[in-house]
């Protein structure tokens, strides 16, 4: 079944490789979507997939790459229109 996650982290999620290894998690597992920085040092993301997949994915991002200090994830559920952010032709975005 697919579902659509959105989520935001909060820590030390910026500067440390975090987009990058929710990239390579997200490829790794065929998850559709995007990840970017935000403003208040926060990193925000729109995942889509295998519910199985999805619920894997949040899980490696809860512990994140060696580097990062994941102290919260939120998240919610989803809607096709959070997977917009996406650019045209890529399963999985790294936004800036």
């Amino acid at each position: 079944m697919r579902v659509v996650r959105h989520m935001v982290v909060h820590g030390r999620v910026q500067g440390v490789g975090y987009r990058a290894f929710v990239e390579h998690e997200a490829l790794r597992r065929g998850i559709e979507g995007w990840v970017r920085n935000c403003r208040d040092g926060s990193v925000e993301a729109g995942l889509a997939g295998d519910a199985d997949a999805v619920a894997a994915m949040i899980e490696a991002c809860r512990r994140g790459p060696h580097s990062a200090r994941v102290d919260a994830l939120d998240q919610r559920a989803g809607s096709e229109d959070d997977l917009k952010s996406r650019r045209a032709g890529e399963l999985f975005s790294v936004l800036f």
